[in-house]
């Protein structure tokens, strides 16, 4: 079964397309935002975090302290990758026995940093889910409720969209929220091909 990763910068519309290939073809989808806020309470990994970043991380059994983890991490390469040395290898295991269960040609693992994390090596294929920053902007915006200066801010934070487009296998092109039709297209096109 093949690995393929699915990414885009934030509001190109990835988690629609994702959508598309579960819906339309039956292709599982990892999402792996959900997964690793999981992966905070799996016993071990709870255990190394306490240990690197203390108590203080947890609010509850069930609950992290964002704002203090984002505080520690945000100012403090190390300690970001620290963070990221604990939660990636065990979201990777996840992955792996996830996959185990599925049935399908192959499976998407979405996560919107696949370059940034230089990750795209653990995949068979990437795509890459592009649109224009106005239209991003504005997906960005309604969605998250806030305004243009917060959602800028995050779109400097990720790689710009023409490099990543460069590097990924495949792109889908999804500037239009109202033609599925078109998007089903390209992405049949790739499901051939994969």
């Amino acid at each position: 079964m093949k690995k393929v990763a699915i990414t885009g910068n934030i509001g190109s519309g990835k988690s629609w397309v994702c959508e598309l290939f579960r819906q339309h073809l039956g292709i599982p989808v990892y999402n792996s935002d959900d997964a690793a806020k999981q992966m905070y309470f799996h016993p071990e990994v709870r255990e190394k975090l306490v240990k690197r970043f203390g108590d203080s991380i947890y609010l509850s059994d069930t609950e992290i302290d964002r704002k203090y983890l984002a505080d520690l991490v945000f100012h403090d390469e190390t300690a970001q990758r620290d963070l990221e040395g604990i939660l990636y290898p065990a979201l990777f295991v996840d992955f792996e026995q996830w996959m185990e269960k599925q049935n399908a040609p192959y499976v998407l693992f979405e996560s919107a940093l696949i370059f940034e994390k230089r990750l795209e090596k653990q995949f068979d294929a990437v795509i890459m889910v592009s649109a224009s920053e106005q239209t991003r902007l504005r997906r960005a915006m309604l969605r998250d409720h806030c305004d243009e200066a917060t959602v800028r801010a995050r779109m400097a934070k990720q790689w710009p969209e023409e490099g990543k487009r460069l590097l990924a296998d495949y792109v889908v092109w999804h500037e239009n929220d109202d033609e599925d039709e078109a998007l089903m297209e390209q992405i049949m096109d790739i499901h051939k091909l994969l």
